[in-house]
């Protein structure tokens, strides 16, 4: 797994970067001192995972989040607790505390490393929109049909899949369920939101470039102002 450390204290990335080095799968390929470099080496080096501070000057990490619609699994490492309901919010994949414990750090990169394994397993190309899914929430099953599912919904670690009058969660992460869809009918809304593009009923204009859809259920989902840059290139005649 390829790692970008986010931290404006040089002391705190060495120090995180040590105890990654005692773990033979993952490689930190790039370190960042601030909100901005982050971003500009997230979008370009594609990392599996950031370990990234929150209280940095300047934009926070929480901020980070929030303006990428199409993060990584994150790893907060912070000195404070008071975060983690938000971190939690914004899908992040793990909380950690400093000074890191390697203990601690070892349970995430094995949750992370199964995760990843099972996304390998799983990554067998786009899957057709007629093809049946296995869809599992507790004791209750459904076999959907894909050009059924109308919205993919994140929700910590898990996705909501509404269909019919139906919305189960299932333990996916919304990046791993991107890969296995066909981008002509499924579209990444926005960091939380996959939406099935057959199933849009009107758009309209939003706040700050973005668009805001409503779909045939009457679920209304915004756009992100940069996806909905995308949408509009990839959809124009």
């Amino acid at each position: 797994m390829k790692a970008i450390i986010v931290d404006d204290e040089r002391l705190a990335r060495n120090e995180l970067k040590s105890l990654l080095a005692n773990h033979k799968e993952i490689e930190v390929i790039a370190e960042c001192a601030n909100a901005t470099e982050a971003k500009e080496k997230i979008d370009a080096l594609k990392p599996d995972v950031v370990f990234l501070d929150i209280n940095m000057p300047g934009k926070s990490g929480l901020e980070l989040v929030e303006e990428i619609s199409a993060l990584p699994d994150v790893v907060f490492v912070t000195a404070y607790d008071e975060h983690a309901i938000k971190a939690f919010e914004l899908n992040a994949f793990d909380y950690l505390l400093k000074p890191v414990q390697p203990q601690r750090l070892s349970e995430t990169l094995k949750k992370l490393a199964e995760k990843e394994h099972v996304s390998k397993g799983d990554n067998n190309g786009p899957l057709d929109e007629n093809e049946l899914i296995f869809v599992k929430d507790g004791e209750k099953c459904w076999f959907v049909r894909l050009a059924d599912i109308r919205l993919f919904e994140s929700e910590g670690n898990y996705v909501r899949v509404y269909f019919e009058n139906f919305k189960p969660l299932i333990l996916r992460s919304l990046n791993n369920l991107e890969g296995r869809l066909n981008e002509r009918q499924f579209f990444r809304a926005s960091r939380k939101h996959i939406i099935n593009l057959r199933w849009i009923a009107s758009v309209e204009t939003w706040f700050n470039g973005g668009l805001m859809v409503k779909l045939k259920d009457g679920k209304e989902v915004e756009i992100s102002r940069r996806q909905a840059v995308k949408i509009k290139d990839m959809l124009s005649l």
